[in-house]
């Protein structure tokens, strides 16, 4: 059975082909569905401990709760808190559950959700709103928490696509989700799908699309309604799975991607036969005979083995040039090596638009990266920066005057890995700075696209993603090659 993020995908393919030009919307439901409100169940009974001198939930967990945020006394009943507390700690908890300090220390949003909701922000002629059974008189405060959240991931929720219960609390919820549809789509948009966690809001919501053109979509978190009313044709899931929703051909073209290590034949191949257009090649000289090889391990860390068939540049170089690929020399050593590879790039006669040169500043320093950009005015030429990351959090002014400096030398992008502590404010700081960003050492399909959604100018990755056909192997670093088992063949394969 296909992921309700396939359906999801085929779903919207299916809409925005037949309405072109109108304004496509999907509508999510907040608490349950967008928030895990079990956070702010955990929260609001720790808080009741620190404020009376208890200790009744210190060993509460996450995991712990299983009921929903409208019936504490179920959850206070399974951890046999004495009756004669109970009265006081549910009053507590429903004074101030929905308090600012809950609200905004408390909620915390279901692993994934935030990428799939910046995902459709992205699309053209695409909105996400929010439809939810909150009450207008929590409007600001919504809005404020779920920015808060949303900021780190580019997401960002705005006024006028937020629909709120005009009753009181927990009053009309179903028929409210109804009207919110509606209501979107009298001001102009087509509502192509509804996110909701209860049954009873997508049951309500079936019954104003007579057409069954909008997608019931079933977060199957936790639920207060019966799920015996779930509408047909809906369908549940719980796992928000950007890999599912996310296709190749939707990438954003305006990002370079990079198929990292492209060292060896059978990565070499991969990568011929891949819809990716640069190939990261590690370059180093054989000191043997000289020659220019692909290799990302110094000889003196790791020898070369009996089996290791070395890849020459200059054949390489021939054979993406046929391909009309491009190519990124990460260069591991300075001194001659430069001067060797820019003469060999002359002879080969590539432009400065499909040639991209990567190295340590401590390696090549200042005169290596100037004789670069002299030689290639227009290619791009690119240095790690982990180094500095820290500095560009905490001392912001004086991180950009370093990255000015290194600018003047050259230098045109810079490459931050991806297990980068707080790498999207990283990203966001270097992007306002008005630098290029590379983001590399990417390890699977889900890291690679939220990478996407952050919009860098170009990731490096080693495309090990089977569910694109895509097996890379990487720079053969001291890291194991993949292995991949077929299985299934025919008898007579």
């Amino acid at each position: 059975m296909n992921s309700w993020m396939k359906k999801l995908a085929l779903h919207y393919e299916k809409i925005r082909g037949l309405c072109q030009g109108d304004r496509l919307m999907i509508l999510f439901d907040i608490d349950g569905t967008i928030l895990d409100m079990r956070h702010m169940i955990l929260h609001v009974l720790k808080s009741f401990d620190q404020e009376h001198a208890t200790l009744f939930f210190q060993n509460l967990r996450i995991g712990d709760i299983t009921i929903h945020e409208n019936h504490a006394e179920k959850l206070l009943a399974k951890l046999k808190i004495p009756n004669k507390y109970n009265g006081e700690i549910l009053r507590w908890y429903k004074d101030h559950r929905w308090s600012s300090n809950a609200i905004l220390a408390s909620h915390r949003p279901f692993a994934g959700v935030m990428e799939v909701i910046r995902w459709f922000q992205m699309q053209p002629n695409t909105s996400v709103a929010l439809n939810t059974g909150r009450p207008e008189i929590l409007r600001a405060q919504t809005l404020r928490s779920l920015n808060s959240l949303g900021g780190e991931y580019k997401v960002r929720f705005t006024n006028s696509l937020l629909y709120m219960n005009p009753y009181g609390w927990e009053e009309n919820v179903a028929d409210i989700k109804a009207a919110g549809v509606l209501h979107f789509q009298g001001a102009g948009y087509r509502v192509f799908a509804v996110v909701d966690n209860e049954p009873e809001n997508l049951n309500s919501i079936s019954k104003v699309d007579p057409h069954q053109e909008v997608l019931l979509l079933h977060a199957n978190t936790i639920f207060e309604s019966k799920r015996k009313k779930l509408p047909e044709g809906s369908v549940s899931g719980n796992v928000y799975d950007i890999t599912e929703l996310i296709k190749e051909k939707a990438l954003p073209r305006h990002i370079q991607f990079v198929w990292h290590g492209v060292n060896d034949e059978a990565n070499l191949r991969q990568f011929l036969g891949a819809n990716i257009q640069w190939a990261e090649c590690d370059v180093c000289i054989d000191p043997s005979n000289r020659d220019i090889i692909l290799r990302h391990d110094s000889f003196a860390e790791m020898p070369l083995s009996d089996d290791e068939d070395l890849l020459l540049l200059k054949d390489v170089v021939d054979r993406l040039k046929a391909m009309g690929k491009s190519i990124k020399l990460d260069l591991k050593e300075n001194g001659t090596l430069v001067d060797s590879v820019l003469e060999l790039l002359k002879i080969h006669t590539l432009e400065d638009a499909h040639l991209w040169f990567n190295a340590n500043v401590d390696l090549l320093k200042e005169k290596g990266f100037r004789k670069l950009r002299k030689a290639y005015p227009s290619a791009i030429i690119q240095c790690p920066i982990n180094h500095i990351t820290p500095l560009i959090l905490s001392h912001p002014a004086k991180a950009n005057k370093i990255l000015s400096t290194l600018k003047d030398w050259g230098i045109s992008r810079f490459s931050i890995k991806w297990h980068t502590l707080h790498l999207r404010k990283v990203l966001d700081r270097t992007d306002r700075f008005g630098f290029e960003v590379n983001i590399y050492d990417v390890p699977d399909l889900e890291s690679f696209l939220k990478t996407v959604l952050l919009l860098p100018r170009s990731i490096t990755s080693d495309f090990n993603f089977p569910k694109w056909h895509y097996f890379g192997r990487g720079s053969g670093e001291r890291y194991k090659h993949y292995e991949y088992i077929i299985s299934n063949l025919p008898q007579n394969a």
